[in-house]
C-alpha cells in the first residue's frame, strides 16, 4: 500500500493464497444457506449494530481512507457517513421493498391467488474500486445482506485496509460467520470464481474494460451480473440559469473525490449566451482551490490515488493541448513532493481529435463546450459512448421536460449536481454499464422473482 500523498509505500499485504480463497468461497457459500432461513427483523438488527461499529469507528476508517487513496478528510469522512445511512437505509426498508406483491384480481390468470416473491440468490461476489473504498462496497452490501445473500469481496489492490476492515465488519455486527468475507487477490481470480457454481451472481464497480471482462465471464457462466462502469457525464448549462449557482455546483460536480468519480460532471456544454459569464466564473473558482495534504482540514483537492492515474489524465491534457485546447484556468500544487499530485485544470476547445473529446478524465480535469442552441447541446451531451448520469440547468419548465426526455443517461439532475442516493435506483446504459444499485431496484438486483400461482 503506498501513501498517494507522499509516494511512499506504507505497508505490504499479504495475497490470500489458493487454499485461503477456497476456505473463504466455502464459507459464504455455508452462510448463505443460514441466512436464508433468517428472517428480515433479525437481519436488520444485524445490520443495525453493524452501521453502530461502523460509525464508531468513523474517525479511524475515514484516516485509513485518506491513507490508501488521498481524498480529503473532510470528504472521507462523509463517505463513512453516507455508508451508515445507507446501511440504516436498508435495514429499515428491506421487507417492504422485497414484500410479497399480489397480483389484483388473480382470477385473470386462473388462480384464487397469484404473487411475486423475492428471495436470495446466494453467493455475490463484489468487484471493486478505490475511488470510494467503503462506500461503493457498502451500497452493495448493505442491500445484498438484507436480502439474504451472502457477500464475497474482491477489493481494488491499493485499499487492503479498508478490504479487510470490512470484511470483520459485519461478523462483528452478529450476521453468521461467512456471511461476507474480503478475498485478498488479484484480478487473475476473478473468472475462476465467477465460475465456481458457488457464486449465484457478481457486481463490478470499475472501468469500461473490467466490466467487459466481467461481464464476459458472467455470460460464459450464465450468471446474473450488474456493471456500473465508467462515465463522461454532461453538465448543460442554458441561458434561463441561475449561472453563479451552476458554476459553484459545477465545482463541487468536477472536484469532489480529487475528481476521481464515475458520476462527476466532467464535460461542461454551456449555451453562447451565458458561455462567458459561466467560464470566468468557473475558471476563478478552479484557480483559488487548495491542492495539499489531504489531512489538512483546509485542503480541497489531494492527490491522484496511483502514479499511473496521475501520468495518464496528464496525458489526456497534453494530448488535448497538442491539438490546440487552451487552458483557462489551473490551481497551484505543492512543490518539492513525490506525491501523485495533478494541478485542478479547466480547458476549452478540445475537439474530436482529442483524447478527452472521446475519453473519460479521471481526475480533476473540467473541459468546456459552447453550444449555439439546445439541440447542439444535446448533440453535444449524448456524443459519447458513456451514458451514466447528466446534469441540466435550466429554469424554463417545457426546456426542463424536452432535456430530461432527451439526455440519454441513467439519472438526469435539474439544477443540481449527480448524486447517489440509497433511496434512488443508480446506474447507467450504453458503455456505462446496466443494472441498477441503491433504491427499492438495487435489493432486488439479487432476488429470484418468484411467480407464486395459487388454483
Amino acid at each position: 500500500m503506498t501513501d498517494p500523498a507522499t509516494g511512499q509505500v506504507v505497508r505490504k499485504a499479504a495475497a490470500h493464497t489458493p487454499p485461503e480463497v477456497e476456505r473463504r468461497v466455502r464459507a459464504a457459500h455455508d452462510a448463505a444457506r443460514v441466512l436464508r432461513g433468517t428472517d428480515f427483523a433479525t437481519r436488520a438488527s444485524w445490520m443495525r449494530e453493524s452501521a453502530a461499529l461502523l460509525e464508531a469507528d468513523a474517525a479511524d476508517v475515514a484516516r485509513a481512507i485518506v491513507t490508501e487513496m488521498g481524498k480529503p478528510i473532510r470528504q472521507a469522512r462523509d463517505e463513512v457517513a453516507k455508508s451508515v445511512r445507507t446501511m440504516r437505509f436498508y435495514a429499515g426498508h428491506a421487507a417492504a421493498f422485497l414484500a410479497d406483491t399480489p397480483l389484483e384480481a388473480p382470477e385473470r390468470v386462473g388462480a384464487r391467488r397469484a404473487l411475486t416473491r423475492y428471495q436470495p440468490l446466494g453467493v455475490v461476489l463484489a468487484v471493486m474500486p478505490w475511488n470510494y473504498p467503503i462506500w461503493q462496497v457498502i451500497r452493495f452490501a448493505a442491500p445484498a445482506l438484507m436480502a439474504g445473500n451472502a457477500g464475497l469481496l474482491k477489493h481494488a489492490p491499493n485499499v487492503p485496509d479498508s478490504a479487510l476492515y470490512l470484511d470483520s465488519l459485519f461478523a462483528r455486527g452478529g450476521f453468521p460467520a461467512g456471511a461476507f468475507g474480503a478475498l485478498l487477490a488479484g484480478s487473475d481470480v476473478v473468472e475462476g470464481i465467477i465460475a465456481d457454481p458457488r457464486i449465484a451472481a457478481v457486481t463490478l464497480t470499475g472501468s469500461e474494460g473490467a466490466g467487459r471482462a466481467v461481464g464476459a465471464a458472467a455470460g460464459r457462466a450464465i450468471k446474473k451480473a450488474v456493471l456500473e462502469l465508467g462515465g463522461s457525464d454532461p453538465f448543460v448549462v442554458m441561458p434561463s440559469a441561475d449561472v453563479g449557482k451552476a458554476a459553484a455546483t459545477a465545482l463541487a460536480a468536477r472536484m469532489n473525490n480529487n475528481g476521481q468519480s464515475c458520476i462527476a460532471g466532467k464535460r461542461f456544454i454551456v449555451h453562447t449566451d451565458v458561455y462567458d459569464e459561466f467560464a470566468g466564473l468557473f475558471a476563478e473558482k478552479i484557480a483559488a482551490l487548495t491542492v495539499g495534504d489531504p489531512f489538512d482540514e483546509a485542503t480541497d483537492i489531494g492527490p491522484i490515488a496511483t502514479a499511473r492515474g496521475r501520468d495518464e489524465l496528464a496525458a489526456q491534457v497534453d494530448d488535448a493541448v497538442a491539438h490546440g485546447a487552451r487552458v483557462l484556468a489551473t490551481a497551484a500544487t505543492p512543490a518539492d513532493t513525490a506525491g501523485w499530485y495533478y494541478p485542478p485544470t479547466l480547458l476549452e476547445g478540445v475537439g474530436p481529435e482529442c483524447r478527452l473529446f472521446r475519453e473519460e478524465a479521471f481526475g480533476p480535469v473540467a473541459v468546456l463546450y459552447r453550444a449555439r442552441d439546445e439541440q447542439e447541446a444535446v448533440a453535444l451531451a449524448n456524443g459519447t459512448p458513456y451514458g451514466l448520469s447528466s446534469s441540466v440547468w435550466t429554469s424554463d419548465p417545457e426546456q426542463e421536460r424536452r432535456m430530461i426526455d432527451a439526455l440519454e443517461a441513467g439519472a438526469v439532475f435539474v439544477n443540481g449536481m449527480s448524486v447517489s442516493y440509497p433511496e434512488l435506483p443508480f446506474g447507467g446504459i450504453r458503455n456505462s454499464g446496466y443494472g441498477r444499485e441503491l433504491g427499492p431496484a438495487g435489493i432486488r438486483e439479487f432476488c429470484n422473482m418468484k411467480t407464486v400461482w395459487i388454483a
